[in-house]
């Protein structure tokens, strides 16, 4: 007697044998992987173009996204998409070099080291007592702060007790509310400058052991398509104009909103001269953790100074994570 036949019973997959579904699988992770390699390529390749510089904000994190996805298709064995994996977390990693490891200038043995405090407090951040939490927390020598909201401003002498010395922008009016940009210090400030229209910032040259230094706050509009890209551009030239203005050691500090290695970022290289410390880890969103963050906040310097170290400050209630710098003298 002859066994009947029975049809073999098909899981989920529409119908497809696995190795069909494995494959679909792995084509569809090439195909999304794909857009990834050209923006990496369009980056080297330094295209000069707004779309593309918004897509190189996001580098560092999509780096590391990528090189966790090229790690878990490994273990799955799926070799062409964990080659192009390898791949693109290369092209990534070149496009993040120059923001992880900016060239810099070398300490000068022996040289006092200034500690510098910079944070984008957030305008809608009335939170005194955690803000000056973080201040204490980093015991910095220089302090600069951007978009400080109105309470923090009606209680100045408690927040920056310890700081006599301090040098504030005028009142921008926000959509949601009024902010000052200030530096402040515990040192003398003197020669404080005025920005040209159309650039937030506030500029002023501390007494420090080093010698005076100019340390200029700055907050540069957001970039396109938020704002139009013209904006961060011409704002980078107006704080060319401000710098270009000051004798000595300078020193820049504020949020960007463009990471180092981007348009803007090249720009304040390019055309005002001056070195960034290493953008890594992030500093925005705060609510993210660092190591996938975007650093847009940044501390710049001219080449006679140099950066001892950077790490982020303690939380104090804003969407951005401060930065906390140490900066001497550079060889000569």
């Amino acid at each position: 007697m002859t066994n009947p036949v029975h049809p073999e019973r098909q899981g989920p997959g529409f119908g497809l044998p696995a190795w069909s579904r494995r494959t679909w699988f792995e084509a569809l992770i090439l195909l999304g992987m794909t857009p990834v390699v050209i923006v990496a390529a369009l980056v080297l390749a330094g295209v000069d173009n707004r779309v593309v510089d918004l897509l190189a904000q996001f580098t560092a994190p999509a780096l590391i996204a990528t090189v966790l996805l090229t790690g878990g298709l490994g273990l799955l064995r799926m070799r062409a998409a964990s080659g192009l994996g390898v791949l693109t977390s290369l092209l990534l990693l070149l496009a993040v070099w120059p923001q992880w490891f900016p060239t810099a200038s070398k300490p000068r043995p022996g040289a006092a080291i200034v500690r510098v405090y910079s944070a984008n407090l957030f305008h809608l951040n009335n939170d005194t007592a955690r803000i000056r939490q973080s201040i204490e927390a980093a015991d910095a020598d220089i302090i600069v702060l951007i978009e400080l909201a109105s309470d923090p401003v009606l209680k100045i002498d408690q927040l920056l007790d310890g700081y006599p010395h301090r040098a504030a922008s005028m009142r921008l009016d926000q959509t949601r509310g009024p902010s000052r940009s200030l530096i402040a210090s515990r040192w003398p400030l003197t020669g404080k400058a005025d920005p040209p229209d159309g650039l937030h910032a506030v500029a002023a040259t501390v007494q420090t052991p080093l010698g005076p230094v100019n340390v200029v706050g700055v907050h540069l509009t957001r970039p396109w398509p938020f704002q139009h890209s013209w904006g961060q551009i011409s704002q980078t030239m107006a704080l060319r104009t401000v710098v270009e203005g000051l004798d000595g050691p300078v020193l820049v500090a504020g949020d960007f909103n463009s990471v180092s290695s981007a348009r803007i970022g090249k720009q304040v290289q390019r055309d005002i001269g001056l070195r960034p410390v290493t953008g890594f880890p992030g500093t925005w969103p705060a609510d993210l953790p660092s190591a996938l963050g975007i650093t847009i906040d940044h501390v710049y310097a001219s080449p006679d100074l140099a950066f001892v170290s950077r790490r982020l400050g303690r939380p104090n209630g804003s969407d951005h994570r401060p930065v906390v710098t140490e900066v001497t003298r550079a060889m000569d």
